[in-house]
């Protein structure tokens, strides 16, 4: 019980921090000049955001919409041409029959998936909920063993829900019903995080705790495969953290994966081979577009490597120190956003800073989503701005 006392402060700290500088104040920008100025079309605002907790409460797109929520309990439809709201929803089990319980937070994390006529977020209480994606009506609210802190997946007709108690669950979306659960070794220290589950060929991928990345037959829950991302190494819990909390990609006959205190690796997805490994260490979503892997480390230091070996392109160390987010990729740049709003934009073919722009001081938390010629960004406090493509 002690050790998980411990690793929950840690945990808290090592997301909140990002584990950059502790002291802050002392960070400063680099000095650049604006190639472009960044052009905002619309701004709306989702209750209090997520405040200072952590999450991954990501907005989702689905043609001319945009998917929103706070971690307190609404979810937003939002036009993804103008930002109107065109429904919202309060998600809290009690919020309609407990009135005096008004004050109690749905404490939403996970998500938001689009799948199958729905939208599905997890919580911190160890619920999944789905809505309908047309109106914002609650289909179904499951309890599930543990918090549900990654977006669910869907594909093969189910839906995948990776939890922080080390079980990963298979629901019908229709209904919420548990088809089968599979259970991973879960370490007395992790980092508060999960890997989001990735559903491709018949099978479903998801980084573990443990370094490794696991591939289960996605219609019985039965492995497929394991490989080994990361080992731990180092003399006290912290320094043998390995996590693989970030989302696997898939790209040809590669899946691709990071770990924290690991590597980036390339595995072969029939056999679970290692194709390459490369010594990168990060908790943070990576892109990847055409050739190229454009990831973001643990320091806050931007890479572009080749998608085939592993070998490093550029690099850009001027916001080492920052807690940016993971990059996302639009048109010939690549947008980060940092701890304090500000958003900036790279050449995605150099790596040089070619644009920033403040935003609200509350900072980001996510990446940002590329949705058509424009970009879908949220900060802490619930701002949500719709940029056009420089």
């Amino acid at each position: 019980m002690k050790k998980l006392t411990l690793a929950g402060l840690a945990l808290c700290m090592a997301s909140l921090t990002g584990c950059s500088s502790s002291d802050e104040d002392e960070l400063v920008l680099p000095e650049i000049a604006n190639q472009f100025e960044t052009q905002v079309l619309w701004q709306e605002t989702v209750g209090d955001g997520v405040e200072h907790y952590f999450s991954r409460l990501q907005p989702a797109v689905y043609k001319d919409r945009v998917f929103v929520a706070s971690r307190f309990g609404e979810v937003q439809a939002l036009s993804l041409t103008d930002g109107d709201v065109l429904w919202e929803n309060d998600v809290r089990a009690d919020a309609s029959f407990w009135p005096w319980e008004s004050t109690d937070s749905a404490k939403l994390s996970g998500g938001i998936l689009q799948a199958y006529g729905k939208l599905f977020i997890g919580s911190e209480h160890g619920q999944v909920v789905a809505l309908d994606r047309e109106t914002g009506e609650v289909i179904w609210r499951k309890s599930v063993p543990g918090e549900a802190l990654s977006k669910p997946a869907a594909g093969d007709g189910l839906v995948y829900v990776n939890l922080g108690s080390g079980k990963l669950l298979a629901l019908h979306p229709d209904s919420g019903e548990e088809r089968w659960r599979y259970e991973q070794e879960v370490p007395p220290l992790t980092l508060r995080g999960l890997s989001a589950p990735t559903v491709a060929n018949g099978g479903v991928l998801v980084g573990e705790e443990t370094g490794k990345l696991s591939v289960l037959i996605s219609d019985s829950g039965f492995a497929a495969w394991q490989a080994d991302i990361a080992q731990p190494k180092g003399a006290s819990e912290f320094e043998r953290l390995v996590d693989v909390d970030t989302e696997p990609k898939v790209s040809g006959s590669m899946v691709y994966t990071l770990a924290y205190n690991g590597n980036l690796a390339a595995v072969d997805i029939r056999s679970g081979n290692v194709v390459w490994k490369r010594e990168y260490s990060s908790y943070r979503e990576f892109s990847i577009v055409g050739t190229t892997i454009y990831v973001v480390d643990s320091d806050g230091v931007i890479y572009a490597l080749d998608k085939s070996s592993g070998i490093e392109r550029w690099s850009q160390p001027a916001l080492r120190g920052w807690y940016i987010t993971g990059p996302a990729v639009l048109g010939d740049y690549l947008a980060v956003g940092d701890q304090e709003g500000n958003l900036h934009w790279l050449d995605r073919n150099s790596g040089e800073l070619v644009a920033r722009h403040e935003f609200d001081g509350s900072g980001f938390y996510v990446e940002p989503v590329v949705a058509d010629d424009r970009l879908i960004i949220v900060t802490r406090d619930g701002e949500v701005s719709a940029i056009k493509a420089p």
